[in-house]
């Protein structure tokens, strides 16, 4: 894994973060957790009723942090939670310069490399999580279908899953009895597009340098993941050729970003987003036709009641997993609420919840319990819609008849060509990333 120190991290601004005024676990910074020697109730059956009074406060990216999600939670668990919607960068900022600010890190797995040497995120013990042995065994054993993972490239989850011991900072190649996040949701990422706009179908990556989509195609602005999306379509449009896409060199960080710079001084990029809603708001007035795409996104531009498509591109997918991770903080009650709601998060409401729109659950055994027959084929069997498809807030997605983009779960994760990385020269990376969205 790279070895990235604290101090070169704030150099490139990846760990400068802004202050955040919020509460922790239901008290002030200053007032002492329970269960520390100032406040030593940490019997269980104490423990358990003062979980009522808890509030964790959640960090995250946009994407993640959902009201709906959260409402249901509170509803079900008892205790109280805090959302702060935040970009992938300024995420990563919080959780690894501001370990006050925060009680759950809900993240994704390749800014592991980046959060774990802070020591902020406490091991998660796997034996408290009861459906851990149900989670899909990419994350768990580094496996798909029964075959190694491996020839994915990037930071397959499987590489950052566990930590050595219980009050370790060093990730673990086998398996071990703790856990740095427990995942929750993933998807094969893709270009969205317009078929209204394009006027034809989009198969390769390639297609983002098209010059017939001048001035109409975007890429997202986050270093770790752009890069990738960008590094698939040169490749594909055989400007040039990777060792590893997951982990660039410093002369194939030169290459790929001058190429960058080229296509956007002749205009061939519209805009750069950063969040879903800016992917969403680009896609959706027509600004942008060909555009870097999160699966949440495609279903709100859907939702609008406007044609978007999730392209199967012949290249293959970049794949990227999500988790939730607890702040070395927690302690007493708030620990409890904290694998209380990791527990909840694994019973299938929240995987239902967010197959609706296109992800797939860390459990999709209990995820299928939540969702009618018509909805698992559709979006896992990759079946024509039995009946109208709709998102998680009830608007018709697709009519009867539809198929999925892509096809069916095997078919979408079983092509997946690299993952979400964070990269040895991650430091230069992010430097001439920048240099070229300034450019």
């Amino acid at each position: 894994m790279p070895n990235i120190t604290r101090r070169r991290l704030i150099q490139t601004g990846l760990a400068a973060g802004a202050a955040l005024t919020t509460v922790r676990c239901g008290s002030a910074d200053t007032e002492a957790p329970l269960g520390t020697p100032n406040n030593p109730d940490t019997s269980p059956e104490l423990n358990a009723n003062k979980i009522k009074d808890v509030t964790l406060r959640f960090i995250g990216t946009g994407v993640a942090q959902v009201n709906d999600i959260r409402d249901k939670a509170q509803e079900d668990l008892g205790f109280k939670i805090d959302l702060k919607a935040l970009s992938t960068e300024e995420n990563n900022q919080i959780a690894i310069t501001q370990p006050g600010q925060y009680d759950m890190f809900d993240g994704e797995y390749f800014s592991l490399p980046l959060v774990i040497p802070s020591g902020n995120l406490q091991p998660i013990d796997i034996k408290r999580i009861k459906n851990f042995d149900k989670i899909v065994p990419f994350f768990t054993t580094g496996k798909f279908n029964g075959l190694p993972i491996e020839k994915a490239q990037g930071t397959a989850p499987i590489k950052v899953m566990y930590l050595q011991g219980q009050d370790s900072k060093e990730f673990s190649p086998t398996p071990t009895d703790w856990a740095t996040m427990i995942p929750f949701q993933y998807n094969a990422d893709t270009l969205g597009y317009r078929p209204d706009l394009v006027g034809r179908e989009i198969t390769s990556w390639a297609d983002l340098f098209d010059p017939a989509f001048k001035g109409k195609t975007s890429i997202l602005d986050i270093p770790s993941i752009g890069i990738m999306d960008a590094a698939l379509v040169v490749e594909s449009a055989g400007l040039m050729t990777f060792g590893d896409k997951g982990n660039m060199t410093k002369a194939e960080i030169d290459q790929v970003t001058d190429i960058l710079i080229e296509q956007k001084k002749n205009g061939q990029f519209r805009a750069f987003w950063k969040t879903f809603d800016e992917s969403v708001n680009l896609m959706s007035s027509g600004e942008v036709v060909l555009q870097s795409m999160w699966s949440p996104a495609v279903t709100a531009v859907k939702s609008k009641g406007i044609k978007c498509v999730y392209a199967p591109l012949k290249e293959g997918y970049r794949a990227w997993g999500g988790g939730v991770g607890l702040s070395r903080n927690l302690e007493g009650p708030a620990l409890d609420a904290a694998y209380a709601y990791l527990d909840w998060l694994l019973d299938g409401w929240v995987g239902a919840f967010l197959g609706r729109q296109g992800y797939y659950s860390a459990v999709p055994e209990t995820a299928k319990t939540s969702m009618s027959p018509e909805e698992w084929d559709f979006w896992y069997e990759g079946k024509p819609a039995a009946v109208d498809m709709v998102d998680p807030f009830g608007t018709t997605l697709e009519k009867a008849g539809a198929v999925r983009d892509g096809g069916s779960f095997e078919e979408r994760m079983g092509n997946v060509v690299v993952w979400n990385s964070t990269m040895d020269e991650q430091v230069y990376l992010v430097q001439k990333w920048n240099e070229f969205i300034a450019a």
